[in-house]
């Protein structure tokens, strides 16, 4: 009877068809398997998503200004374009080279990353005020597992250099550059190519650092942008600025020498008292054009300080979030779950011997439906 039960088996087999009611039987022949194995591992799953620290994640989010009309017209133009999925690369004007797109590699650059180091943090449930540098180095939690092989090489390493030395981004030191790398992890900004709406994504262990970090870096940037943005602005204002106060000492010297000459002259009629006083009145005269001249120059250079300055507006603020974003450890335990119930069913199937036969059966149904295409 066995011998006639496997040759149908494998007739069924060589035929494509499955028999449910067998693989059936076979779960049920080994369903201790699944009372055993399943309840291991949602264990030990659980205990070591536990030791995942939670996190949190704040989002800011920017309009930026777009400079003149031709600004506007390259960024419809490249928003037209983006829908047929060929991209203009700038919608920038003017010459700015410094345009939104490029804003995620400025924030990836080893400047801006170690510009965060210095940054002043708190923990939301108090405790002293530190650097977030010295935050990132000391007061971060990690899984079990990731402290294993820091503390065997550190074992065969020298001590960990401090943060009391000088930030030099030409040559960092091997403990500052592992912190940026950490920072390029937390601090993502994402720039939509249509909008050119900017996103600050800060992810942290603690919800108020996340927050305080995320305000930090959009001020940070907005200071970039100002300066790139003013930069030649300020330096023509700050040459005006120098020759306004040289002009000026020159305008006031004249004026003054003008009065005091012409008050000690005032009843004298000689021709030469009355040439040195006009030459003089001449020289004042020069010099207050030439002053008024560099002081309008002056207030034009400072309007064009103002002119350039970009206006960022904020479409979302940073706001301490509330509510953990990870890890998702009911979701990790439901996936490790069901690929566990999937090897058991498996290893049920090959235990009774349907395995093959069962593989063999799904080829043949694939066969069929390709021979049916």
């Amino acid at each position: 009877m066995q011998k006639e039960q496997e040759n149908n088996i494998k007739a069924e087999a060589k035929m494509g068809k499955i028999d449910y009611k067998k693989l059936l039987q076979d779960v049920k022949k080994n369903k201790k398997y699944f009372f055993i194995v399943l309840p291991i591992v949602l264990v030990v799953v659980a205990l070591l998503s536990l030791c995942v620290p939670n996190y949190y994640n704040c989002t800011v989010v920017l309009a930026p200004e777009l400079s003149g009309g031709t600004a506007k017209r390259a960024s419809s133009l490249a928003s037209i374009a983006s829908n047929f999925g060929i991209s203009l690369g700038s919608s920038s004007s003017d010459g700015d080279a410094l345009y939104p797109m490029l804003y995620p590699e400025l924030m990836n650059s080893v400047t801006f990353r170690t510009s965060l180091f210095p940054i002043k943090v708190q923990r939301e449930k108090g405790g002293k005020t530190m650097t977030y540098y010295d935050y990132l180095q000391k007061g971060q939690k990690s899984p079990w597992w990731s402290k294993i092989m820091p503390a065997i090489m550190s074992l065969f390493t020298d001590k960990k250099e401090g943060m009391g030395q000088e930030v030099n981004t030409f040559k960092l030191t091997k403990e500052q550059s592992e912190i940026a790398k950490v920072i390029a992890q937390k601090v993502v900004c994402d720039v939509d190519k249509k909008t050119m709406v900017i996103t600050i994504n800060v992810t942290d262990q603690d919800p108020l650092i996340a927050a305080t970090m995320a305000d930090s870096v959009q001020a940070k940037l907005q200071e970039y942008i100002t300066e790139y943005r003013t930069q030649k602005a300020r330096i023509d204002y700050d040459h005006n600025k120098k020759i306004y106060d040289e002009t000026k000492a020159r305008y006031d010297k004249a004026v003054l020498d003008y009065a005091n000459y012409a008050d000690a002259n005032q009843r004298v009629f000689l021709e030469r008292v009355r040439s040195k006083q006009t030459k003089l009145q001449n020289e004042m005269s020069i010099q207050t054009q030439a002053y008024t001249q560099i002081a309008a120059q002056l207030m034009a250079s400072e309007a064009k300080i103002q002119e350039d300055t970009p206006a960022f507006t904020t479409l979302q603020p940073a706001t301490v979030p509330l509510k953990k974003s990870g890890p998702a450890r009911s979701q990790a335990c439901l996936i490790s779950l069901f690929l566990a119930f999937i090897c058991v069913t498996l290893y049920c199937f090959h235990k009774e011997g349907d395995l093959i036969p069962l593989v063999k059966s799904l080829m043949g149904q694939d066969g069929d439906e390709e021979v049916e295409k």
